[in-house]
């Protein structure tokens, strides 16, 4: 069996990798640069590399290219401290097995390395020769196991065409991720169109995706090319798919399934050349079950699914996104940059952001504009931030205890379902023609007003907790005569 060759200017990294190496009977060799490899290279092989991404004497994507020139074969993991987008897409665009973030755990590193040998073994490789490429740069950023599976799905997806469906709560990220695979697919050089279906008024839907003939309707001037047409050779980014109506669906699942579409007044079919990446907040199977999502569309669409963690389920990234938005804030300002306090960011890295990354990002700008020390501390914080962090979910009006579980608990043994059916029978049988909209009109009401209750009034925290959307949740509350 051939040796495990490890390659770090850290002597720490080299000792704990060869001692979890030498209990496993696994032959292996270290270096401390690329430069030493290179020669290695040359007189012979190993069954796998496993290399640093940064070293002051070399640079880990630049030996994993010439390494897969030389020796294409090769299984490389590549070793980072710098858990960004770009080093993970880097590493799998330039033909890497894997890649391990520090701090590892030593276990699962020597599991990657059994699994890289088992495929150094087979002589099998699903690696291409592409050439690796950095960015000075990246607006994802996190170390979390989430976010990283994330970035390694971005990385794996690289040189493929195939749909994807972005799925996790407002505020998480989900467009980047779009722009991601655009950028690092065969696409890269053709438009990244985005389409936000829950920006866009229901009539001028139909318009907008296709586009419209001149004279299709009253305003149409001029003929207007759709976003299929404008992402022609590109990707098309469908934002909040779930908010588009049922009667358009059956146009998109056309237009999805043979590449063909009509303009709006149009008679002539056209054909457009375009990658689909779709994103939601909402639920598609339940809204299958829900008789208000085309079933056909959905496994259309969900071909590759990637799920966005929301911000509290990756709390350890906080702080670390919190300093690089406090970077870029001041950038774009034009002024320097603030530092947070570490008890500032202990006291973040607790606070639920309903609104997730999103929201951290505003608090951050709140902060470089609006803090006058370059030191912030807790006081700093806006008020609203420290109460929504301190604040305990609030009971439905009329009820005592302060713990909505409880409440829960209690409500869950309520026959409702049985004196719903009650007071139908009642309408029903004192001649009542609209039983049906006024009940569901209750049903709806209650639910948004508990909504509302329990998260303080905030509209978008509530349509988060119900899984519905912004502008669904605001039409409602119009609907119903809600003041929230």
């Amino acid at each position: 069996m051939k040796p495990v060759w490890i390659v770090d200017d850290d002597q720490s990294i080299r000792w704990v990798l060869e001692k979890a190496l030498s209990r496993e009977n696994i032959p292996h060799k270290s270096f401390s640069n690329p430069n030493d490899v290179l020669d290695a290279l040359e007189k012979d092989a190993p069954q796998v590399l496993i290399s640093d991404i940064r070293m002051p004497r070399g640079n880990g994507l630049d030996l994993l290219q010439n390494v897969k020139e030389t020796h294409p074969l090769l299984p490389v993991i590549i070793m980072t401290a710098y858990s960004d987008l770009d080093s993970a897409v880097s590493s799998f665009q330039g033909g890497a097995f894997e890649y391990l973030t520090k701090p590892f755990d030593i276990d699962k590193a020597v599991e990657l390395i059994r699994r890289a040998m088992e495929q150094s073994e087979r002589n099998q490789s699903g690696n291409k020769e592409m050439n690796g490429w950095r960015q000075d740069s990246t607006e994802m950023i996190g170390q979390a196991p989430a976010v990283q599976e994330v970035f390694r799905a971005i990385g794996r997806l690289a040189q493929s065409h195939s749909t994807v469906l972005i799925t996790g709560e407002s505020g998480t990220g989900k467009e980047l991720v779009a722009q991601a695979l655009h950028k690092h697919s065969p696409r890269a050089k053709g438009p990244f169109v985005s389409f936000s279906a829950a920006a866009v008024p229901k009539d001028l839907l139909e318009s907008e995706l296709f586009g419209h003939e001149r004279g299709a309707f009253p305003g149409a001037l001029t003929l207007r090319r759709g976003r299929f047409e404008q992402a022609d050779g590109g990707t098309l980014f469908l934002d909040e798919i779930g908010d588009i109506p049922f009667d358009l669906q059956t146009r998109l699942l056309r237009a999805l399934t043979d590449g063909h579409f009509y303009r709006v007044g149009g008679q002539d079919p056209i054909k457009a050349n375009v990658r689909i990446i779709a994103s939601t907040h909402q639920n598609l199977e339940a809204r299958v079950a829900a008789g208000v999502f085309r079933e056909d569309l959905l496994h259309r669409l969900n071909v590759i699914r990637l799920r966005m963690p929301a911000l509290r389920e990756r709390a350890e990234d906080i702080p670390v996104l919190a300093r690089h938005f406090m970077l870029s804030c001041a950038k774009s300002l034009g002024v320097e940059a603030k530092n947070l306090s570490d008890d500032v960011l202990k006291e973040i890295s607790a606070m639920p952001f309903p609104g997730n990354v999103r929201q951290l990002e505003n608090l951050c700008h709140w902060l470089t504009v609006m803090t006058p020390s370059n030191v912030i501390g807790v006081s700093d914080l806006p008020a609203d931030i420290l109460a929504e962090a301190s604040e305990q979910p609030v009971p439905l009006q009329g009820e005592s205890s302060s713990n909505v579980q409880q409440l829960a608990a209690r409500t869950s043994s309520v026959d409702w379902e049985g004196g719903l059916a009650r007071l139908a029978v009642k309408m029903l049988q004192d001649g009542d023609s609209e039983v049906y909209d006024v009940l569901c009109s209750k049903f709806e009401k209650a639910v948004l007003q508990a909504a509302l209750e329990v998260t303080r009034g905030r509209r978008v925290e509530a349509a988060q907790r119900l899984g519905i959307g912004r502008n669904t949740i605001t039409r409602k509350l119009q609907e119903l005569g809600i003041n929230d």
